[in-house]
């Protein structure tokens, strides 16, 4: 009799402790369905070696929890179970859960951000893109010289000329990366996105191109950048500039001069300056200069390495952003007097 007592007692409790159990869990259940408090997209950086318990403190400061911190500690310890979290920067969306945020917090699921290198600028205008930049790490200043020299070194195989900067070299393109990712880092990713590029292309370019290295394709391609923004009259462009090396003709084209000029080019063009001897004045030098102008993207490369199959040898700026094409000199000097009669300075 006393033994049955003691057993049904033993039973009663522990019926009261399961139904407990389960009413705690139940409770834990319910509060932890409810979304953080945050109304708008919120950024989160985790310092490295920062701990599950700091970081719920923090979600607390922040005022961002929905439930009781003590109900938020018993989560942590009888669901979470102790994964290690990864330092990193997240974005939490709302409506996004405890669960949630530290489900992306222990997968280093960062958030990304992105920076756009844009055709027909400069490398140092990239520089200065770079450098601006809030997200990235700004490691340019100490290590830039010795990055662009591995680069270049990288680069020297493919060029029949030695090569002194990165003017180029690297893709035009939107680039990707998690806070604090070194700058240097993207323009090795562009390095490496322009040579998969340019050799996939080169092995199936068309015959004939009166190209002697790959360099030289990328070359032509920031000529073509520079000419024209217009993607429709980038292959007919090209095709007029091969024409010319083909008859041992000057390529004659503005931007190359500007270049060469670099800081002393004041926006004003002029006779003189197309007459002034540097290594970029195709004025005054035969077939391509030593190396490219500006930065180029796919388009251009595409281009130079399938140029349209045409007669004509001349172009001039229409003042419309297209170009008005010509065959023979007679054409193009009318076509200068009918779209650029107010210029002293024509295209070619």
């Amino acid at each position: 009799m006393w033994e049955n007592t003691v057993l049904r007692k033993l039973a009663l409790g522990l019926i009261i402790v399961v139904g407990a159990a389960m009413a705690t869990m139940g409770w834990l259940h319910q509060q932890f369905a409810k979304p953080l408090n945050i109304e708008q997209r919120q950024l989160f950086t985790l310092p490295p070696g920062q701990g599950a318990i700091e970081t719920l403190m923090r979600f607390e400061q922040q005022g961002w929890l929905p439930m009781p911190t003590l109900a938020a500690r018993l989560w942590l310890k009888l669901v979470y179970g102790g994964q290690p979290i990864l330092a990193g920067t997240y974005a939490f969306e709302p409506p996004l859960t405890l669960a949630g945020a530290f489900e992306l917090l222990s997968h280093g699921e960062e958030v990304q951000f992105d920076i756009s290198l844009i055709e027909g600028q400069t490398y140092q205008q990239w520089l200065t893109t770079l450098k601006a930049h809030p997200r990235l790490k700004a490691d340019l200043t100490d290590n830039e010289e010795a990055l662009v020299q591995r680069l270049i070194a990288q680069w020297q195989p493919y060029s029949a000329e030695p090569l002194h900067s990165l003017e180029g070299l690297l893709l035009a393109d939107t680039y990707h990366f998690t806070n604090q990712t070194p700058a240097s880092e993207i323009l090795e990713r562009a390095s490496d996105a322009m040579q998969e590029y340019l050799l996939e292309n080169w092995a199936k370019r068309e015959p004939g191109l009166p190209y002697e290295a790959p360099v030289e394709v990328l070359t032509m391609a920031s000529i073509i950048e520079k000419e024209t923004a217009l993607a429709s009259e980038r292959a007919r462009i090209a095709g007029v500039f091969v024409n010319r090396l083909e008859q041992n003709m000057r390529l004659q084209t503005d931007p190359t001069v500007i270049y060469g000029l670099g800081e002393r080019f004041d926006g004003n063009l002029t006779r003189k300056h197309l007459r002034e001897d540097t290594p970029y004045n195709t004025y005054v030098h035969k077939g391509l200069p030593p190396g490219p102008i500006a930065m180029i993207g796919r388009v251009a490369i595409d281009a130079a390495l399938q140029p349209a199959l045409t007669s004509e040898l001349y172009f001039v700026a229409r003042g419309d952003g297209s170009h008005q094409f010509s065959n023979t000199l007679e054409e193009h000097n009318q076509a200068v007097r009918e779209f650029q009669l107010n210029r002293k300075d024509g295209q070619p």
